[in-house]
């Protein structure tokens, strides 16, 4: 670190905790959560937001943590994939990834598992998609198109798609069918 270099103190809430942090203004949200906090599930793919490996949820919503400044997320609730599962109990969603097969090596699980969670409430709040045909007109239920078109900005080297779409449409029915 050179003298010039100024380090920021801010207070991140994830999972539920608050974290003290002293970082430079260009650090990353998943290089913060990963280097500072050793929160190491969301993972870093291709550092450039293409491939979803590191999505987040930020106040719910979903979003590549490589692309976001951990001094941004100042004051907003930052939910990784540690903090999804319930002290003794896996969240639905990850139930379902392991009932369905809905990983092979696992290294985009946890930014698919967060991206699934933020898409099913993006869809009970009526959120279209390209697939949604008239914005206007929401379906209630999701098809397997619709899922696949809200999820494409999570990739899968290892092909694991169809068993990532049956653990979404099993373990929130009434979104996806």
């Amino acid at each position: 670190m050179t003298s010039a270099t100024r380090l920021h103190t801010i207070v991140l809430s994830i999972n539920g905790a608050e974290h003290t942090l002293e970082l430079e203004a260009r650090v990353s949200l998943l290089d913060a959560l990963r280097d500072h906090l050793g929160l190491t599930g969301s993972k870093k793919g291709c550092n450039q937001g293409a491939c979803g490996a590191c999505t987040v949820l930020l106040d719910g919503e979903r979003i590549n943590a490589c692309l976001a400044l951990a001094v941004q997320c100042e004051g907003r609730q930052i939910t990784t994939i540690e903090g999804l599962a319930a002290p003794g109990a896996l969240h639905p969603l990850q139930q379902a990834f392991i009932a369905h097969d809905g990983f092979q090596c696992g290294y985009c699980t946890p930014g698919q598992i967060c991206s699934a969670v933020a898409m099913i409430g993006e869809a009970r709040r009526g959120w279209p998609s390209a697939v949604s045909g008239d914005p206007r007109a929401v379906p209630s239920t999701l098809s397997t198109a619709e899922l696949r078109e809200r999820m494409s900005g999570n990739l899968c080297r290892c092909g694991a798609y169809n068993g990532i779409i049956a653990a979404i449409q099993d373990a929130s029915p009434e979104v996806a069918r």
